[in-house]
């Protein structure tokens, strides 16, 4: 039996001692990816939109889509999509709580506010059974996240969605090449918006893609902030007419968010290369979760956070993996404990994923344009703030979910190594 002195944290030995940062780095970058960018320096098209085209095509036939829009990052495709679904002043959308801020935040700005719902605890997607009765007349569209790559319920989000003639917006960021009963995550709503930024399973740099199979969106989105895709003459670019729209002829030339969302071509050349080599990476990091995963499922007390083999659905990349903790099998002993004792093991290993956004100040009382009164409140909207114990779900992850390394090789050895630094802890938690 152990005891806590012989944990690293109380003064004992490292389980592991130098941490293999190979089996994390990413994204994978090569000479082709390399050689990619510099043309585009060379060429000095980095403010071109001919590559990203190329980009946009080679996206939307892989993953299944009409029209994919490149964006200069996630934050940019997602406002696009709440523009695209006519969000305006006095309306609601409905999001998660458990999200990044980006998800929804952007909704103040068309004079919008944010109802927020609660997630399933085993999925930590929008739970449907919390979804229907926050639906108002006001209600423009639901924002969907498949968090950590898992795939959210689209069946039963759909089928409200259509019942109630209101929008689905997918947030993929966390699940590019993650499938919903076999179908790409970011083809199940009316449109999609997601980042390829650094740190994403997608990674290309600063950048985004909205996604969607219906032209009038597209269109949108496009009006909203590509002006220079809007088919307006212009005495530095040809007319590259995009727009047929008749409600949007009129405003051609200038964006009408009074923002630019051009991808940067640097970004653009690297995802062409990066879309090759991807499903073929990813299937590498879905053996080495799922190995790690398998081997810490032999702990009572933690699960996976992955879809069941049998479903149809799977975690892409990989984004943020993280187990479900029950502390209860652990002596007691805290999620935050459990991770400072694995952390000084030698493994990363945090508690808790993103912190509720019901409870920021932001969606409370911030006024963003000085109206003398919070944004969320300032155009008519109804008075939808919520307090602590209204998502109780979001609220307890900080306590129930911790995350795990996220192996982007499948290293038996390796990942062995790092299982035993788990179940070192694990055993003197159990005593």
């Amino acid at each position: 039996m152990m005891n806590k002195e012989q944990l690293a944290f109380f003064g004992g030995t490292k389980a592991i001692e130098h941490e293999d940062e190979s089996l994390f780095h990413w994204p994978i970058v090569t000479d082709e990816d390399i050689q990619a960018v510099a043309g585009v320096l060379r060429a000095g098209t980095m403010s071109g939109t001919a590559i990203t085209k190329q980009f946009e095509q080679a996206f939307s036939d892989w993953i299944g889509v009409e029209y994919a829009l490149g964006c200069c990052n996630g934050t940019a495709s997602l406002t696009a999509a709440l523009f695209a679904c006519g969000v305006g002043a006095g309306d609601e959308v409905i999001c998660p709580s458990l999200t990044y801020w980006a998800s929804c935040a952007s909704a103040l700005w068309f004079g919008a506010t944010v109802q927020f719902a609660d997630v399933q605890a085993d999925t930590l997607c929008l739970d449907p059974d919390d979804l229907e009765h926050r639906i108002t007349p006001a209600t423009k569209a639901i924002i969907v996240v498949h968090y950590c790559g898992y795939p959210a319920d689209m069946d039963r989000i759909n089928a409200i969605a259509e019942k109630h003639h209101v929008k689905v917006i997918e947030d993929v960021s966390h699940a590019v090449g993650s499938k919903y009963k076999g179908r790409f995550c970011g083809t199940l709503g009316d449109v999609a918006g997601l980042s390829m930024m650094t740190g994403k399973a997608f990674a290309i740099g600063e950048a985004g893609m909205l996604l969607t199979n219906n032209r009038e969106l597209y269109e949108r989105a496009i009006a909203f902030g590509h002006y220079e895709r809007t088919g307006a003459p212009s005495r530095y670019n040809p007319v590259d007419k995009q727009i047929y729209s008749p409600d949007l002829l009129p405003y051609i030339g200038i964006a009408l968010g009074g923002v630019k969302h051009r991808m940067n071509q640097t970004c653009a050349a690297m995802g062409l290369v990066q879309l090759k080599h991807y499903p073929e990476r990813v299937a590498e990091i879905d053996r080495a979760m799922n190995r790690f995963m398998d081997k810490l499922e032999t702990i009572p007390g933690l699960v996976a956070h992955r879809p069941s083999p049998d479903s149809g659905s799977t975690k892409g990349g990989w984004y943020l993996p993280c187990c479900h903790y029950d502390k209860s099998q652990f002596g007691g002993v805290s999620a935050q404990d459990f991770c400072d004792w694995v952390r000084a093991e030698g493994m990363r290993c945090v508690n808790g994923v993103n912190e509720p956004l019901h409870l920021h100040p932001m969606f409370h009382s911030a006024d963003l344009i000085h109206q003398g009164k919070p944004t969320c409140l300032a155009y008519g909207q109804r008075d939808v703030r919520q307090g602590p114990g209204a998502c109780p779900v979001t609220e307890a992850v900080s306590d129930t979910v911790i995350q795990v390394p996220w192996f982007k090789h499948d290293d038996p050895d390796a990942i062995e190594r790092y299982f035993q630094a788990v179940k070192k802890v694990a055993d003197v938690c159990k005593g």
